[in-house]
């Protein structure tokens, strides 16, 4: 497989922003940013990153991968939790260094936490200054989870965990 295809150089601004051609730019690690949202409410799901294999992967397929930047593997979403992200609507930003994918999630979560979204939290004290040097409180916005993560990845080290 050619490593490029099927992306074109980017050549001109006009190219770029204006153009045809699907010429994603990677950042300086060969990533691209990919914000996922659920295709029927417009609910955020998830903010990932994307190498080319894995945006060459989610266009072939229409299923949406991802490189993990905490295990630096590349990542096919639902592959292990049976959560897959079936791509409805693929679009790229005005200067191609973002990826917005549009999708139905089978088994209605996104969390690898168990949560719907990974969007489960809230900054309560906005407008409000940074305080007083001690951590900032957050709220959760939801409260029950969809799955219980040690059933769905059971013997699975947690990648989150510190």
């Amino acid at each position: 497989m050619n490593p490029a295809a099927p992306f074109a150089p980017r050549k001109t601004i006009e190219q770029v922003e204006e153009g045809q051609e699907l010429a994603p730019k990677f950042d300086p690690q060969g990533l691209i940013t990919a914000v996922t949202t659920d295709y029927t409410s417009g609910e955020l799901l998830m903010v990932g990153y994307m190498n080319a294999e894995a945006l060459r992967r989610t266009i072939d397929t229409g299923e949406a991968h991802y490189w993990s930047r905490s295990r630096q593997v590349l990542w096919h979403k639902g592959a292990t939790s049976g959560l897959v992200q079936k791509v409805r609507e693929l679009l790229v930003d005005d200067d191609q260094d973002c990826i917005w994918l549009r999708v139905d999630v089978a088994g209605g979560a996104s969390c690898h936490v168990g949560y719907r979204s990974c969007f489960y939290r809230r900054i309560p004290a906005i407008g409000k200054g940074a305080g007083d040097g001690t951590p900032l409180p957050l709220e959760f916005t939801m409260t029950e989870k969809v799955f219980d993560p040690e059933l769905v990845y059971p013997g699975q080290p947690n990648p989150t965990k510190l």
